[in-house]
């Protein structure tokens, strides 16, 4: 079959690019955006990319075209896609037909996490001897793929609730038909698609009602919303967990240095984990329970979480130029926001200093301008871009912070970061987007400036 995917330098839709390609599919797609990593990465696997979405690239007639959720009516090639009665179907949709539909499915979701937890759960089970097939929208450093069609029997998912594709507005998880649900947490997201909590817990509840009597939820037990939405109706059995002691969940996880335990009824179970932070505990102990109701043994997946090397983009750490650390990480969200420099916070020798682009729908629409000061508060400084398409002021909704600077462009960060580092310091740079290549001079700034102090 010959395949035509629209949109296909996204993570999701370049993830069931390689799936589809692994499978045998003749496999072509267009984008706006053509470059590398995702450009290289496809073209590798031998699937011809066209630079934008003319509608004439469909005169080569696919057997299918696959429609990302980045296109949307009035564009000349849907319309012509439309015109034409040419078969199409949205990646989810194709995902569920061709590779889900007769495997054991976990699928990873939540506000937070997901990603990491996602990438957790695939490794364990590749440690296991499982050879899972999985999809998520990171890089795993164990596996230095984003996607993988696997031949074992598990599927791993990371599942997202964005909307599926311009004729079909449901969350895409609701297509995956998981025997396994992780909930690592819920809060408000997303504002361009859902208008309250209460039209995302509707989602999450239409997944529940989908999922097997006999699979399992495995539920973050100190969430509120994930109470809330379990209160609206689960038919399946829930493993709760918590790194809250006392909070009343099955299993509570802790983290000590690198020291992880997993505490439940059946005794205290220990292991190592090298992602610092309790919400990697927690993320950790999601990941193990999913591996555990996949068939892997708890002394078997606690071994395998000792050799998890994180994800890409995930607190990953770009440079260590002469004791001053750099990291990029993608979180957005305040909660994310304020977890990762909590985080850092426990191993950092000297500074907490986090660098933020403010680019999510979510964060451009306002729904997180009151949370955003006090999310950056365990910072001991805090420089932040201000986009020309931010329609709100970064400088009055950071006004409460005490070392506080704004800037409209990068090398203004740069300029004013680099010179005023010491070694301990660590840098967090904050987005879910590329922020103008501001790692790479980050670290050539700080080379630079070490180089004139030892000239």
């Amino acid at each position: 079959m010959h395949i035509h995917i629209l949109g296909i330098c996204g993570t999701f839709m370049g993830g069931i690019a390689a799936i589809a390609r692994a499978a045998g599919h003749t496999v072509t797609g267009s984008d706006r955006g053509v470059y590398p990593p995702m450009s290289d990465q496809l073209r590798e696997l031998g699937i011809e990319l066209i630079e934008g979405f003319e509608p004439a690239q469909l005169d080569c007639k696919p057997d299918l075209v696959v429609v990302g959720n980045v296109m949307s009516r009035g564009m000349p090639i849907i319309e012509e896609l439309l015109n034409r009665g040419m078969p199409y179907s949205s990646g989810p949709a194709w995902l569920t037909e061709h590779v889900l539909h007769d495997r054991h499915v976990i699928a990873v979701s939540g506000t937070h996490g997901k990603t990491t937890t996602a990438s957790m759960t695939a490794w364990l089970l590749e440690h296991a001897g499982a050879a899972p097939g999985f999809l998520i929208g990171g890089v795993p450093a164990n596996f230095g793929v984003t996607a993988r069609l696997g031949d074992g029997d598990v599927f791993v998912i990371e599942a997202d609730e964005y909307d599926t594709a311009f004729f079909d507005k449901r969350a895409k998880f609701l297509h995956y038909g998981p025997r396994t649900l992780i909930i690592n947490n819920l809060e408000f997201d997303h504002a361009d698609i859902y208008k309250d909590m209460d039209a995302i817990l509707w989602q999450f509840h239409q997944m529940l009602r989908m999922l097997p009597g006999n699979g399992r939820v495995i539920a973050n037990g100190s969430e509120p919303e994930i109470e809330r939405l379990l209160e609206m109706g689960c038919w399946s059995p829930v493993t709760s967990y918590s790194s809250v002691p006392d909070s009343g969940a099955d299993y509570t996880a802790a983290l000590q240095g690198d020291a992880f335990s997993l505490r439940g009824a059946d005794g205290e179970h220990t292991g190592r984990l090298v992602l610092p932070g309790l919400h990697n505990a927690e993320n950790a102990a999601a990941a193990i329970l999913a591996a555990q109701d996949a068939g892997v043994g708890l002394a078997q997946a606690l071994d395998g979480l000792s050799a998890f090397r994180g994800v890409r983009r995930r607190l990953e750490l770009r440079g260590d130029i002469d004791g001053v650390r750099v990291y990029d990480d993608f979180a957005h969200h305040p909660t994310a926001i304020r977890r990762t420099l909590n985080a850092v916070r426990q191993t950092a020798a000297g500074r907490v200093i986090a660098i933020v682009e403010p680019r999510s729908n979510s964060m451009k629409l306002g729904a997180h301008r009151d949370e955003l000061a006090g999310a950056l508060a365990p910072a001991d400084a805090v420089w932040a871009l201000q986009p020309d398409d931010l329609p709100w002021q970064l400088a009055t909704a950071l006004s409460d912070l005490p070392d506080c600077h704004i800037e409209t462009d990068v090398a203004a960060i740069v300029d004013g970061v680099a010179p005023g580092c010491a070694a301990g310091d660590s840098l967090i740079v904050m987005s879910n987007g590329g922020f103008g290549g501001i790692h790479e001079q980050l670290c050539h700034a700080l080379a630079a400036r070490k180089s004139q102090v030892n000239a």
